[in-house]
């Protein structure tokens, strides 16, 4: 099961009444915002280091890969 922590943001007055007026629950939008937020971060960070091992990764052919495949499963 997942801990939670409490996470509080200050926002205007107004803007308050008019989610309120709207129906908008903050933590539900809070939370959705945080984690997209947080998936874009980790796709950038993935980018950046995958662009770090491309020159090393394009000198291994698919053959190679195909035949490493089969020989792990053919181990087993």
């Amino acid at each position: 099961m997942s801990r939670y922590v409490t996470v509080s943001v200050k926002i205007p007055e107004d803007l308050k009444e008019r989610m309120k007026r709207l129906g908008i629950r903050p933590s539900r939008v809070l939370r959705k915002a945080i984690e997209d937020n947080v998936r874009r971060e980790e796709a950038k960070l993935l980018d950046r280091k995958l662009e770090r091992l491309r020159p090393v990764l394009e000198k291994v052919s698919s053959e190679e890969v195909v035949r490493s495949i089969r020989k792990d499963r053919d181990q087993r």
